[in-house]
């Protein structure tokens, strides 16, 4: 299914991020990007084109899910790591480094040769692509506080 998705995608101007079955493949979820962002318009477009392709290439489900990859991203391929070189990430390996650590998190370098660069506390790390167990991008969102509270005992304004 992922080929078939990745290939659509790809003809309409869209990457595919992720894909995932669940519910025994009744629930598709379809993640995407492009350069520039996602729309709510982009995922309807994506979302009926998929509809007919499944349909023509015989893939059953009851639900189909398109949505943005969201602010921290899942990084996959080599490419996104490329591709998103100066951003905060998250990175988790499958074997610990000699002094025991898995996971790093700070400024991507990016990546060559299947080794991914991340700068941890002013040193840079090379990290193994083939052992990264997940990578995220990691934004740096301002504190959200929430409504101001009220003061037990005052009044509010109607």
């Amino acid at each position: 299914m992922a080929e078939v998705v990745e290939t659509t995608l790809a003809g309409m101007g869209f990457e595919l991020v992720d894909a995932r079955a669940s519910g025994h493949g009744r629930l598709l979820a379809i993640f995407i990007d492009r350069p520039g962002g996602i729309t709510l318009e982009h995922c309807a477009e994506v979302s009926r084109q998929l509809s007919r392709v499944f349909a023509v290439e015989g893939i059953d489900y009851e639900r189909l899910e398109v949505s943005s990859p969201g602010l921290d991203r899942r990084l996959r391929k080599a490419a996104d790591f490329v591709r998103f070189a100066g951003h905060q990430v998250d990175v988790k390996m499958r074997t610990p480094d000699a002094s025991g650590r898995r996971r790093y998190t700070g400024l991507l370098r990016g990546a060559q040769q299947g080794v991914v660069t991340v700068e941890v506390e002013g040193r840079e790390v090379a990290l193994e692509l083939n052992d990264i167990d997940r990578a995220r991008l990691a934004p740096d969102l301002p504190a959200v506080t929430g409504p101001p509270r009220r003061v037990a005992g005052t009044a509010r304004k109607e």
